[in-house]
């Protein structure tokens, strides 16, 4: 049986109409499976809120990454250049094809991928580079594009972190020549399990939708494009139910309203542990200014990972959850096996040693993050006086 927490690290929401939404989608529509009317909703959504040229729903941001190296044409030996420091995804959609995750170190102040490495990782072998936005900060995009026009490479955003976080005025996810999105219940707008492919290349949005359907023509079929439909690619079973969609709809009609009351948690945790940043006892997250940031992840870098130990040990005494992040890939068994490291990894072996997350969910309210707060700073009075 789990703990029952004072605070926990996270908690599923309801912020509108979802179940209402879900009522609808059995009882009106009679469409509970893939590609339904509610899904098409959150599609348009997408499409019409980002910009992206196509949106598709998936069943986990990491079905969206596998459409990414299927779209990509990753063939064995072609390598793409990403961060080790990220979720288990971002590297086995480009394995599962044959291709090379090449790893390259993360900046000290963002924990994003190092855009000054990733030209140095280019080879002849190079096809495609995933910029990860950790915690819903902007990786420099401005750079990595530069870099994939002139070595001709495609890009594939992870933005699994940053629904509606931006870089220079773009939401993350739309820059890239796909994007991908998560919808899991630990991420900001929620839906259980799911995710979407942002497709904005067009040339790509034909091809994307047969792989979507299982790599055949069925969309063309129901348009009344084809006289039927046949198997015509690679693909897989990337829907989600549209249950699913119905739930997800409803978050997206509050995303706005869920963002802005995560940015405002987060800018208190700011304020709070703003005196013990500024003593130099801990390290908060560094925002930027290339963008806007939705509030996801709020983190402190502790100095050693003994002291990360106990500052958790002490929140957990006080029924407080707070988490580590990634052991980095690289050190991982299939990391390992399977991928290759460009230079050093100084800053995401530190990282993952130190990073320590903190509570941060839609119903949270000001006194959770005072809680929290001051049990963080009562453990750095101990460490002062000990």
């Amino acid at each position: 049986m789990s703990k029952e927490w004072k605070i926990p690290f996270n908690r599923p929401f309801i912020a509108g109409k979802e179940m209402e939404y879900i009522a609808r989608a059995v009882n009106e529509n009679r469409k509970i499976s893939g590609d339904g009317p509610f899904t098409g909703k959150c599609q348009a959504w997408l499409e019409a809120t980002l910009g992206a040229k196509k949106a598709l729903l998936t069943h986990s941001c990491t079905a969206a990454l596998e459409m990414s190296a299927l779209l990509c044409d990753i063939k064995a030996g072609d390598e793409v250049i990403m961060p080790s420091f990220t979720f288990v995804s971002t590297a086995s959609a480009f394995v599962l094809r044959g291709g090379v995750p090449v790893f390259v170190d993360i900046r000290e102040d963002t924990l994003n991928m190092d855009e000054r490495l990733v030209e140095g990782a280019v080879t002849n072998k190079t096809r495609a580079i995933v910029p990860v936005h950790y915690a819903g900060t902007p990786c420099d995009m401005d750079v990595i594009m530069d870099i994939a026009r002139k070595k001709g490479l495609r890009v594939i955003e992870d933005a699994a972190q940053a629904h509606l976080s931006t870089h220079r005025d773009r939401y993350l996810g739309t820059i890239g020549d796909l994007g991908c999105l998560s919808f899991h219940e630990t991420k900001n707008i929620i839906s259980g399990e799911g995710g979407a492919l942002l497709i904005n290349d067009p040339e790509m949005a034909a091809r994307a939708e047969i792989i979507w359907e299982k790599g055949t023509n069925r969309k063309l079929f129901f348009r009344g494009e084809v006289d039927k439909y046949t198997w015509v690619d690679i693909g897989s079973s990337f829907l989600p139910s549209d249950i699913v969609a119905a739930f997800l709809y409803a978050q997206l009609e509050m995303a706005e309203t869920i963002i802005a009351a995560r940015r405002r948690l987060f800018d208190l945790y700011m304020d709070r542990l703003g005196d013990l940043a500024r003593q130099g006892l801990l390290r908060l997250p560094a925002i930027g200014d290339q963008g806007t940031y939705n509030g996801h992840i709020m983190y402190i870098i502790c100095k050693s990972l003994e002291e990360r130990a106990g500052l958790t040990r002490y929140l957990e005494e006080r029924g407080i959850k707070a988490v580590f992040h990634y052991v980095p890939l690289h050190s991982s068994p299939m990391g390992e096996k399977w991928c290759r490291v460009h230079g050093g990894m100084a800053q995401t072996d530190a990282a993952s040693d130190r990073l320590l997350r903190l509570p941060l969910y839609y119903e949270m309210d000001d006194e959770d993050v005072s809680q929290v707060a001051e049990a963080v700073a009562a453990f750095y009075s101990k460490v002062i006086t000990s």
